[in-house]
């Protein structure tokens, strides 16, 4: 679809009491006064209600008396009541149509406001991540399941810390508002203990205690935490999350599992173990993909899930921006449809040399 066909329905929308008008004015000529499409010009003003506003509408209805009354006087209708009849069934439908066009009018606006400050809310929740960290370069796709949000149960969040880089990307149980309540939880207390724990265990705890606090056990959000330093190495947590995915520069593909995982954020309280730490190289060259399951758990027509590991190709795009778009767009045409479930993708990788020069010059 492109951009000019909304624009095209609504001019066609616009113009339709106008067409009606004129429609009703021929077939009543040709027909004449014994058939009576007289009282349907009053469609005119009846469609502009619906599709434009009050002022508009008002004209077409003055327009529809007019040509009511050059109508009946061509046909006569006037000698007796059915001119008159057709006459007060115009006046009383662009009535109706005022009305029914203020009204609407009204909602939009109210509609519209309600709008701004969701958007408001949605990038004050999940701000856009630099595009740049450290030596990093990031990317980050949200697709939400809602046609209608920007956010969903989807969360992630870099914070450049004085322990390094540390991110979270995460997938909140449920949908709708609750679940995007749950996500400004997570988030709150992430922003907040990635700059105060000196280590990525005492970030989880915290991250743990205040989810736990917050929820009380009733939700429970899968996450993955990571810290990546100076010493080509990322250090990772993973709380009952997809394991992330590491493009080697031969293009090697590697998904590193935990040594167990641990049960997602929130569940803490029923005394599970907490997750262990493990380290997974990472050097130049080499690419770091966080998603959630709304990106494997997209099925095509077949039911076959979305074959992630070998559609890494598609990050070879030089530029990370344009690289993860080009692998949301093939998620999205492998599901053939809407996402059933919001989609999440955060692409690290490290800054080229030349990238590298051009920063430090500036």
């Amino acid at each position: 679809m492109t951009v000019e066909e909304p624009t095209s329905g609504l001019a066609v929308l616009s113009w339709m009491p106008v067409a009606v008008m004129a429609v009703v004015a021929a077939a009543d000529v040709v027909a004449g006064p014994g058939v009576g499409f007289l009282p349907l010009v009053s469609l005119g003003p009846a469609f502009s209600g619906l599709v434009g506003g009050w002022r508009r509408t008002a004209l077409i209805g003055v327009v529809a008396l007019l040509l009511c009354v050059g109508l009946g006087v061509y046909d006569g209708l006037f000698q007796e009541r059915r001119g008159f009849t057709a006459m007060v069934s115009v006046a009383g439908v662009t009535g109706v149509g005022i009305a029914a066009a203020v009204m609407r009018s009204r909602r939009e606006a109210e509609l519209a406001s309600v709008r701004s400050i969701a958007e408001v809310a949605q990038r004050v929740l999940l701000r856009p991540v630099p595009r740049t960290a450290g030596s990093l370069r990031v990317a980050v796709s949200y697709t939400s399941a809602d046609a209608g949000a920007q956010i969903g149960g989807d969360l992630y969040e870099m914070v450049a810390s004085p322990h390094g880089i540390r991110v979270i990307v995460g997938d909140v149980q449920g949908k709708g508002l609750a679940a995007v309540e749950t996500a400004a939880v997570v988030l709150g207390a992430f922003r907040e203990a990635a700059h105060d724990e000196p280590d990525l265990v005492g970030l989880g705890e915290r991250l743990e205690r205040s989810v736990a606090r917050e929820l009380g056990g009733k939700k429970f959000v899968t996450a993955v935490l990571a810290e990546i330093g100076e010493d080509r190495e990322v250090v990772f947590l993973n709380y009952g999350h997809p394991a992330p995915m590491v493009v080697r520069r031969g293009g090697t593909v590697n998904f590193p599992e935990p040594p167990s995982y641990a049960l997602p954020l929130g569940l803490g309280v029923h005394g599970s173990n907490a997750p262990t730490p493990y380290r997974v190289g990472f050097a130049p060259g080499e690419q770091m993909l966080l998603y959630t399951d709304g990106v494997t758990e997209a099925r095509d027509t077949a039911g076959t899930f979305y074959p992630l590991g070998s559609r890494a190709e598609l990050l070879k795009e030089p530029e990370a921006g344009r690289a993860l778009q080009g692998l949301r767009e093939d998620l999205v045409r492998h599901a053939a449809g809407p996402l059933h479930d919001d989609a999440t993708m955060l692409l690290l990788r490290y800054r080229t040399h030349a990238e590298e020069i051009s920063v430090s010059r500036a």
